[in-house]
């Protein structure tokens, strides 16, 4: 005879109303993202890249996060991965890095969700774009991820 432990409700209580706090499906996320945010990565490309987001974390130095540092990376030479949101606004403040990877030759695609790729990272923030580089560890995760963002194309 033990305790039941029973799983907590996903719900807010304020007062004498309840939220229901419910998770977004994927096609909802892509709805709310960009016109610009193309590619897009399918369901199944945004889990693998989350996947290798999480095995990238374990190392430091070779995942950065945020708009400004991997802006900055990128443009003193750092070659890798970015991955993007696709929810961001105001887009403005990112429009211009696809182009910056483009010129360096760096593959990078779009998620639909900030969220997710902060939860990818272990922080509960969002994050709007992440550059990974290459380890030994990851190395094959890698290198078929680079292989299928090199060739997925941009719809015009």
């Amino acid at each position: 005879m033990g305790k039941i432990k029973t799983e907590p409700d996903e719900s807010i209580t304020e007062g004498d109303t309840t939220i229901q706090t419910e998770e977004l499906s994927y096609e909802e996320k892509v709805a709310n993202c960009s016109v610009i945010a193309k590619p897009m990565a399918s369901k199944k490309l945004a889990k693998r890249c989350y996947k290798l987001i999480k095995k990238a974390v374990k190392h430091k130095t070779y995942i950065r996060c945020g708009l400004k540092d991997v802006q900055t990376r990128i443009r003193k030479g750092e070659t890798g991965l970015v991955i993007f949101a696709g929810d961001v606004t105001p887009i403005d403040i990112m429009c211009h890095l696809p182009g910056v990877c483009e010129d360096k030759n760096i593959p990078y695609v779009y998620t639909p969700s900030r969220k997710d790729l902060g939860a990818a990272m272990g922080v509960k923030r969002g994050c709007l774009t992440v550059l990974i580089r290459p380890n030994d560890d990851y190395a094959d995760s890698f290198n078929e991820l680079k292989e299928e963002l090199t060739t997925l194309a941009v719809a015009l």
